[in-house]
């Protein structure tokens, strides 16, 4: 039997209706982060642009990430509060608006004034949102499919945004007017597409509460501490922390072809760029269904793909920089770089494949959030610190023993979460989830997407 969006068994997506608005809010996700995509292709230009140096733009960026991991713990509550449709239409229109303004000011501290906005907004409040509304899309067995094809969209997206943006600069004469002009256009597609979910997503929550906001809070409330209590939760972040740590060390093995194997810097540019994009796009749509058949969970997938992170980082580190093996390098570095992506569409379907009801996975995935992406606020930093320590191979070797290591730790981590959801822990939350209903006097089925 093929696997396909629509299986004899089970369909992914219960209607059409569900389906167009996954659609939607996968370009809302990646249209977003017009910064993020950019600066993967036009570093130089982004700086010329804004008149910043290498320094000031890490600051930037470090704000932006430590800002937007606060946030997601603090605006945790909202996200099984309010609806998708205020948590994603209000902050894409606030967050396009600011994005057009991007391209308009070199002063520092208005560019950190319009990031810090971007991470309230474009992160604390609206990523989590994304991702449990992809969790709330679909059935609890087909989560690491639709998260998959998340993935995989929004690596799709983020090479038509790209093209687009090299395409501006280019037929603008390889201006920075081309990257002004860029910002607006992007900016102006999240207006557009934040006032479309205004009217597409959902408008109510799905918490069994009336509308009288103290009993909302009082289950947003009691449901946090329920799920937040769970040690399985917080084993599916440690998971998800050690794959994107192992993902923060993707920029430097550009310099580590470059420098150790003396492939010039174009020729190590364009391999990042096919590898990167090919392997997010394409490891990330089939990783859902390569995980169902042959890992039966995403901690079963995340704990394979760990493992092989370690075997090919020990490799690596091991490998010895002659010339003549330059292209059994980069013959180990496209898997590793495949590997990474397949987990990434992996890292947060745990929390659908648990069985936690749909109306308390918002707040538990702000939180796991937190968890997941700490690594953006230090992994750049201890990889450029490693390799500024120990110039040269040594640098490079400590840098894979290190991924080694972290893939190693990880699967350890996904280990004890494969185990643990297969010990009764369905059952375990339906009966404490039953208790907080009676608690709190609700009746009622769980509410979905699809019976909405």
């Amino acid at each position: 039997m093929n696997d396909s969006l629509e299986t004899t068994q089970e369909k992914i997506f219960a209607s059409r209706r569900i389906l167009l608005n996954f659609a939607l809010i996968t370009m809302c996700s990646q249209f977003t982060f017009a910064l993020l995509a950019m600066k993967g292709v036009l570093l130089p230009q982004i700086l010329e642009l804004w008149d910043v140096s290498k320094t000031q733009f890490g600051l930037l960026l470090s704000v932006y990430g430590l800002a937007s991991n606060v946030m997601y713990v603090l605006l945790s509550w909202a996200q099984d509060r309010y609806a998708p449709r205020q948590l994603i239409s209000v902050t894409m229109v606030v967050g396009g608006i600011t994005t057009s303004f991007l391209g308009k000011t070199s002063d520092f501290y208005v560019l950190l004034s319009l990031l810090l906005t971007l991470a309230i907004c474009c992160e604390g409040a609206f990523w989590p949102a994304i991702l449990s509304s992809v969790r709330k899309s679909t059935s609890d067995q087909q989560q690491s499919k639709v998260f998959g094809i998340l993935e995989g969209g929004r690596g799709l997206i983020e090479f038509l945004q790209n093209a687009i943006t090299l395409g501006l600069y280019a037929w603008l004469g390889n201006s920075v007017l081309g990257l002004e002009v860029a910002f607006m256009l992007n900016g102006g597609v999240m207006v557009l597409l934040g006032i479309t979910c205004w009217f597409a997503l959902p408008r109510n929550s799905l918490l069994k509460s009336e509308e009288a906001s103290e009993n909302k809070m009082a289950e947003v409330r009691e449901g946090m501490k329920i799920t937040l209590a769970m040690p399985e939760i917080w084993l599916a972040g440690i998971s998800g922390f050690f794959i994107y740590f192992a993902y923060t060390s993707l920029p430097y093995y550009v310099t580590y072809l470059n420098e150790s194997y003396t492939l010039p810097a174009i020729a190590a540019s364009i391999f990042a760029i096919l590898s990167t994009s090919a392997g997010r796009i394409s490891s990330a749509f089939v990783a859902g269904f390569i995980t169902n058949r042959l890992f039966g969970s995403s901690a079963g997938g995340m704990r394979a793909g760990l493992i092989a992170i370690a075997l090919l980082g020990t490799t690596l580190a091991l490998l010895p920089t002659t010339q003549s093996l330059l292209w059994v390098a980069m013959a180990l570095l496209m898997p590793l770089i495949f590997v990474v992506f397949f987990m990434r569409a992996l890292y947060f379907a745990p929390y659908g494949e648990m069985g936690l009801p749909p109306r308390f996975s918002g707040s538990v995935i702000a939180v796991a959030a937190f968890v997941v992406y700490a690594p953006s606020s230090f992994g750049y930093l201890v990889w450029g610190f490693i390799l500024d320590s120990y110039p040269g191979e040594t640098g490079y070797r400590f840098l894979f023993a290190t991924l080694a290591f972290i893939g190693i730790s990880g699967a350890v981590a996904a280990v004890l979460l494969r185990r643990r959801m297969g010990e009764g822990l369905r059952e375990r939350i339906a009966s404490k989830v039953s208790l907080l209903d009676a608690k709190l006097g609700l009746e009622g089925e769980e509410k979905t997407f699809a019976k909405t």
